[in-house]
Order: C-alpha cells, then structure tokens, then sequence
C-alpha cells in the first residue's frame, strides 16, 4: 500500500531518504475508505488489531473485520444524526470500540474529539460549548458516565450520549445494541475535502485555556513517516505504542501509519501501570516493535533482568518527553536494543528522529525528516548557529507540510501567534550540532534562567539520573530573590534508597550532580516524592512543579 502514496518506498541511506522521500496526496483522501476498506478488499485475512485487557479478554480483528465493524458503527451513528462536520468527543480509554468509532467517524466526514477519562465535568462543559459538541461516545464506567451527564445538565446542550457499557443510564444509547441493530451502511455521496476537520485535539499550555488543535483529512498521510521509517514497520510486525486513546500519541502509534504500513496493531487495556505487567505482556504476544515515554522504560530498567529478555522484540522507540542515557545504556545492556528518538507534538506528525539509517547518539533526538523544514531561531528570530540554542520552527512560507495542523480552531489570534513570518514556533527549544543531530533543551517557558545563566533542564537530569539512588525525576526553575530563579530536582527514589536519611543523600546527590556536570547547574532544592506528576500519557507535569518549594530534607 505504500506504492500508492510514496513514490519511492524503499531507502539506502538517510541522505536518500531526505532527498527522494516523496508524498503522493490524493484528493479527498479518506483514511477509512482509502486505507481502511481497501485493505479489508485485498488482504480481507491480514490481522489489523490484537486487543487484550488486563482482565485476559481477547478480541482479534482482521481488515475485514474492521471495516465490518466499522460500517456498522457508522450507519448506527447516522440513525442518531452524526454526519458531516458534526463533532463527536470520544472518552474510550483503551476499549476496542475506540477503533470502531474513530473509523466510522472518518467514513461519516464527521470531526473526532479524543479526550482523556480524566476530565472533570467542568473540563467537559468547556469542551462541549467551545467545540459545540454534537455527542459524547464514553467507555460505560459509572464515574465517566456521571461526569458526562452533570456536564450535558450544565450546559443544557441536547448532546447525543453513547456508551460502550456496562453503565447505562437514563438517556444514553447503548453502543453494543445500536450496531448489531443497525442497518446496512450506504456510503454517504460527499464525504470530505482533503481541507475539512478531521480530528480535533484540546491542549494546554503552561498559561490559558485548552485550545483546539484542528487537523485535516491529510493528517494520516504524515504518519507514514512515523510508522514505516521511525517505528521501521512491515507488514509483518506486531506493533505496541503505551497510550491512552484520548492523546495525540495514540493516533501516532496506534492507528493511522501503522495500518498504511500493513502491521497488526497491539492494544492492551488496563487501568494501572505495571512494570512487570508490561514485560509479561511484551514478552507473551510476541512484539516486535514497542514505543513508549521514557518512564516506561524508566521503570522496565528496574524490573527483574531476567522479565526484560525479550526474544521477538526487534525494535524500540521513545517519544513524549527526552531521553536520559542513562536509560538509553541500560535498555541496551538488558535487551540489546537500542532506543530510537524521535519528537514531534500535537500539532505535529513526527519532525525530528532517529531513523533506521541513524547512529542514535543518547541524549539527541535524532534528525529532522523529509516533512518538515525546520530551522532554530533565536527570540528575534534570526537563525542561530550550531552548537547555539534555539527554538524549534517549521517553514511554511513555501510550502505547507502534510501533518501540521491546519489552525487553532475559532482562534486566529492564537493561531497568528504561532505562525507568522513564514514559520510556524512550536515554543520548544533545542541545540544543533554540526553533524546535524538535534538535542532537546526544554519549551522556552522551561528554561532555567539562574544567576545569568541559561540551563536546560534535561542537562540536570541527564546528571541526577546517573545517582544509582534516582529512579526518575523533573528539574524546574522556582522563583529566587537574588538569583532570579534556582533549580529545583523532584526525585522519585529507587526501593532501595527509600529508608535512607533523606538530608544526607539529597546532599549527596547535589555533591554528585555538581561533580558531573558545571557547578552552576547543581540542584538547590531537592525534593522526594513517591512519583511526578503526569498526564495519562506519561509525560512529567512540570508545571505542577513549579512551586517556591523548599524541603526540610534540603541542607540550605
């Protein structure tokens, strides 16, 4: 299938790759029709999705079988009025009808709304009157079907509620009973532009409400990239990505460029994460390729050595946050595997990697891709040479990439804001080197500006988590009467560090830190916590850290 949108599927080298990489967008593309369908057509036997819970259901679906479901899912939302442009919020956590709806939604022409399970009923108001939400399809559980409801009463909105079960409570459709009644599905005449709303994502920032990240019907298609030449895909490969349905991340891993690539998407449902669960998981289905937060492997590093022998697994990639190397060594020493970087965002299909044909090198992100063109400016936006920080942007004066999104939905302000000039910001910052390789630094609100140096926090935790006694950990700028700001380390402690005397061995820490990196760059404040703060993503909330917190067990 790759044939029918590259021109060139197959690459010697990453300078071949960058020069004769070549998207082929057809018009009104539609991923459920174009891809979906048609795989279903000519390899109706190809298992597309293996979808397992941590409760030990099954569920094996074939292209065939996802487009029946997905037909069926269709004609059962068009009987309740979901059509073109309608906008559909989906909270399904990790349930298979997540696969069902987003699928019918596309072959509706309707707009989907992924959304974490935890959002409070006043995050839902906000979604449901900023997006004009026409209905809300939610996993039946008692506590997200209740906080549907007291949001729909709040803002007094006729909105369509669907739910997967067991809950259902007056006014909702049942989901199972809806598709099995449903009649057989006509493919609507006009479906979609290539221009129209596909998927819409709220995210926030460090200040200000959730906006509205709004990509088009292309979107898909920037995804061959991240599937076929970061997670280095075939048809023959069993693919893992850990999210939730409700992030960006799951649509990068767990749908889209996968299927272009013909892999059979691997999906495991659970409620809390377990290191040992994961490996078991990894370990019994067979992956072949697995891509996770640097926290997973974080913890997977520290499990049994014997749990992270992995004879089917081949490949590994991280994206979410950066990567210590200290993880990168580990992972290796225990598995052989190296982890292949890669960045990108909500905004974003993936713009920096390393690739298949990359040396990784711990600590970089890898290379900018064939997609984008991207350059580091500094605040005026003038270039800046390598080995120099700068923000991260896209040119987009000549040519708008396929995967970008389209705007921030009924906010040109906002949406002037991050593209003017000819570039789009993404509001991250990293460095260059002359070889090409980029290394990530921090958003620009990140940045520690201390005593009139500038210091990226990842530098510090590059340090921190080379101490046998830090399992993981976040560096934040606090606010600092003489100093501007000082740094501040949160600290999740391995077991066996737990007992110790804490005043002691945050000395001992900020000694170690000061010994292996520049002095300046030592934590002042170092604080223990039981774990960081996260979204269900994985990613560390460091605006939660940001607090003039200071310790008892701090020395100073």
């Amino acid at each position: 299938m790759l044939e029918r949108f590259l021109r060139q599927t197959r690459f010697s080298s990453y300078e071949d790759f960058m020069a004769n990489f070549d998207l082929i967008v057809p018009d009104n593309f539609n991923f459920a029709y174009d891809v979906v369908d048609r795989r279903a057509e000519e390899e109706p036997s190809r298992v597309a999705l293996t979808w397992t819970n941590d409760r030990g259901d099954e569920r094996i679906c074939t292209f065939a079988d996802i487009k029946a479901e997905t037909d069926r899912t269709a004609s059962f939302f068009a009987s309740l009025g979901i059509g073109r442009g309608d906008r559909v919020m989906l909270i399904l956590k990790r349930r298979i009808q997540f696969w069902f709806s987003i699928i019918a939604l596309h072959k509706l022409g309707a707009t989907a709304i992924p959304a974490t399970h935890l959002l409070t009923p006043a995050d839902i108001v906000y979604r449901i009157r900023k997006a004009r939400v026409k209905a809300i399809v939610a996993a039946g559980e008692d506590l997200i079907t209740a906080h549907v409801d007291e949001a729909v009463a709040e803002t007094g909105e006729p909105v369509v509620r669907i739910s997967t079960g067991p809950s259902l409570p007056p006014g909702w459709h049942d989901f199972d009973s809806g598709i099995v009644a449903a009649e057989p599905f006509v493919r609507p005449q006009c479906v979609n532009a290539n221009s129209d709303v596909m998927l819409i994502y709220f995210t926030s920032g460090t200040t200000g409400e959730p906006k509205m990240v709004a990509h088009d019907f292309t979107y898909p298609l920037g995804h061959i990239i991240t599937a076929s030449f970061w997670h280095n895909l075939t048809p023959e490969s069993r693919h893992l990505t850990l999210a939730d349905t409700g992030w960006g991340k799951a649509v990068w891993g767990k749908l889209y460029g996968q299927w272009i690539a013909g892999a059979d998407v691997f999906v495991y449902d659970y409620d809390k994460f377990a290191a040992a669960d994961i490996l078991r998981v990894l370990r019994r289905y067979r992956i072949t390729s697995f891509c996770a937060p640097p926290t997973v492997f974080r913890f997977l590093i520290h499990e049994d050595p014997e749990a992270c022998a992995l004879p089917d697994l081949r490949y590994c990639t991280i994206a979410g946050e950066a990567l210590n190397p200290s993880v990168f060594d580990d992972w290796l020493r225990l598995t052989g595997i190296r982890l292949m970087e890669g960045f990108g965002q909500t905004e974003t299909t993936l713009t920096i990697a390393t690739y298949p044909w990359v040396e990784p090198r711990p600590g970089s992100m890898g290379k900018r891709g064939p997609l984008y063109d991207i350059d580091l400016v500094d605040p005026d936006g003038r270039p800046v040479a390598d080995g120099e920080e700068g923000e991260i942007v896209i040119h987009i004066d000549k040519k708008r990439p396929v995967g970008l999104f389209r705007e921030y939905l009924d906010d040109p302000d906002l949406t002037a804001a991050a593209m003017h000039d000819g570039l789009y910001h993404t509001g991250d910052v990293a460095v260059r080197d002359a070889d090409g390789y980029y290394r990530f630094v921090g958003r620009t609100d990140d940045v520690i500006k201390s005593s009139g140096y500038r210091i990226g926090p990842f530098e510090v935790e590059n340090a921190l988590m080379a101490h046998p006694a830090v399992v993981e950990c976040a560096v934040t700028g606090v606010p600092d009467e003489i100093r501007g700001q000082i740094i501040k380390a949160t600290v999740v402690l391995a077991p066996s560090y737990r007992d110790a005397d804490k005043a002691l061995l945050a000395k001992e820490i900020q000694d170690f830190v000061k010994h292996a990196t520049a002095p300046y760059k030592y934590p002042r404040i170092v604080e223990f916590v039981d774990a960081l703060p996260k979204t269900i993503s994985g990613k560390i909330r460091r605006v939660a850290l940001r607090t003039p917190y200071r310790s008892r067990n701090n020395p100073e």
